[in-house]
C-alpha cells in the first residue's frame, strides 16, 4: 500500500505540483487548503507524513504544528514555507517539525527530504553500532572509529556525535542539542556548542574526507543522510 502524505497548503498551484510529483513517486497525496481542515484530516487518517505551509488562510501554520504535535510526536512533519527568516525556522524545528524547506524549492530536494524523514521514522533503535562511510560507532563500548582507527572523543563530544547520528538527516537546532546534551540553556549564544562541533569535525577530517556534519546557518546541525 502506498504511503499517504498529507499536504496542508492553500496555494493551488503549489499543491497541484506537489500532488503530481508524489503520485509519480508512488505516494498517496491528500490535500487540505486550511489549517483546521488539515488538522481534522490528520486526526482522521493519520498519514505517514505531513507537508505543512505556515501561511494558511485561517490559522497560522505554527498553531497547526502545535496542535498536530499535541496529538502525535512521531509522525514526520516537514514545513514547506516562503518564510525564510532564521527565527521562523528555529521556532518551527523547536516545536517539533522534522525539517524546513523554503519556497521556491526543487521537487528532487522535496522528495529527498521526504525519503529521509520516512526512513528516520523507521530507524531500528535496537542496534548496538552505527556504520556510515568509514565511520563506526560502537555504542556498547563507547568507541568511535574512522578509517579503521580509534578516535578519542571527550564525553561531551561523544554525546553530541551520537545525538546527531540518532537523528540522521534531520536538522537539530542549537537549542535542542544544548538541552539534550547539557539539560539546560546557557547564555553564551551557543559558542560552547560550536567549539565542540568544530572539534568533532576536526577529528573526523583527520581520518576521512567525508563532511559528516553539515551546518544549517543560524539554525543548527545535520548529520548527513
Amino acid at each position: 500500500m502506498n504511503e499517504s502524505i498529507l499536504i496542508i497548503e492553500d496555494d493551488p498551484v503549489i499543491s497541484h505540483f506537489v500532488e503530481m510529483a508524489l503520485k509519480a513517486n508512488h505516494y498517496e497525496p491528500l490535500h487540505e487548503s486550511s489549517g483546521l481542515e488539515g488538522i481534522a484530516t490528520f486526526l482522521r487518517v493519520r498519514p505517514a507524513l505531513i507537508l505543512l505551509d505556515l501561511g494558511l488562510p485561517d490559522i497560522d501554520g505554527i498553531e497547526a504544528l502545535k496542535e498536530i504535535r499535541l496529538a502525535s510526536s512521531d509522525i514526520p512533519l516537514l514545513i514547506v514555507s516562503a518564510r525564510d527568516k532564521e527565527e521562523e525556522k528555529v521556532k518551527a524545528l523547536d516545536l517539533g517539525a522534522d525539517d524546513y524547506i523554503t519556497k521556491p524549492f526543487g521537487i528532487s530536494e522535496l522528495l529527498a527530504r521526504i525519503r529521509t524523514a520516512l526512513r528516520h521514522n523507521n530507524v531500528d533503535t535496537t542496534k548496538n553500532s552505527f556504520s556510515y562511510k568509514g565511520l563506526l560507532v560502537d555504542y556498547e563500548k563507547r568507541l568511535v572509529l574512522c578509517g579503521g582507527e580509534v578516535l578519542h572523543f571527550t564525553p561531551i563530544e561523544y554525546k553530541i556525535l551520537v545525538l546527531l547520528i540518532s537523528k540522521q538527516g534531520k536538522v537539530l537546532t542549537h537549542r535542542y542539542i544544548q538541552e539534550e546534551v547539557w539539560h539546560y540553556e546557557t547564555q553564551d549564544d551557543y559558542q560552547s556548542l560550536r567549539v565542540f562541533v568544530a572539534s568533532i569535525r576536526k577529528k573526523l577530517a583527520e581520518k576521512s574526507n567525508e563532511p559528516f556534519i553539515v551546518t544549517e546557518v543560524g539554525v543548527g546541525y545535520r548529520f548527513l543522510e
